[in-house]
């Protein structure tokens, strides 16, 4: 239940949901699922985020924060679209993953962290290493279990199930129970 799990798939296949119910089934799911989007913001923001910050640590910062390692302690940090992380965030990121210890921006005091990482991308993760866009040494340190998620249009008759899953689990807004019927189509051959 250690090992990080790379979660590879078109965007919308549902990684995340994946990396919730690995979550879910697996020893840690009594911790916390700890979900960021690794490449949707900015080096600073995604610094922060991540690793969380002291007061005064930039401008703005009026007070500490935890970031979503300190916070996935017991638990599952879950990084979306790593293949989008700025190179200077996966150099700290390598680090914490090698020594377990993550230091806040701004701070002096490294802390324990213990927690499994699921990751997920859109990208060719080992494109990005040969053209110098993502560290192989830190390729090589997620890249331990991969789940390769197909797109919908792959799934052949997992569509119909899946969509049954979907309604029993939704319903609608007034609680009744929804149904798939097969739709046959008549063809008067006349």
């Amino acid at each position: 239940d250690q090992a990080p799990v790379l979660i590879t798939g078109e965007t919308g296949v549902g990684k995340e949901l994946v990396a919730r119910h690995l979550h879910l089934g697996g020893l840690r799911s009594n911790g916390a699922f700890s979900p960021i989007n690794a490449g949707a913001m900015p080096e600073t923001l995604a610094a922060s985020e991540l690793f969380g910050h002291v007061k005064g640590a930039f401008t703005g910062s009026v007070a500490e924060r935890e970031g979503a390692i300190a916070l996935a302690d017991g638990g599952v940090l879950f990084l979306d679209e790593i293949g989008d992380m700025p190179l200077s965030i996966q150099t700290h990121l390598l680090r914490v993953l090698e020594d377990g210890m993550v230091t806040k921006l701004g701070g002096k005091t490294p802390e324990k962290v213990d927690f499994r990482l699921i990751s997920a991308t859109n990208v060719n993760l080992q494109e990005n290493v040969c053209a110098g866009k993502f560290r192989a040494d830190l390729f090589y340190r997620i890249n331990v279990l991969i789940i390769d998620v197909p797109p919908l249009r792959e799934r052949g008759d997992d569509v119909i199930e899946i969509a049954e899953w979907m309604i029993a689990n939704q319903g609608d807004e007034r609680n009744r129970k929804l149904r798939l019927e097969a739709h046959h189509q008549h063809v008067d051959r006349h």
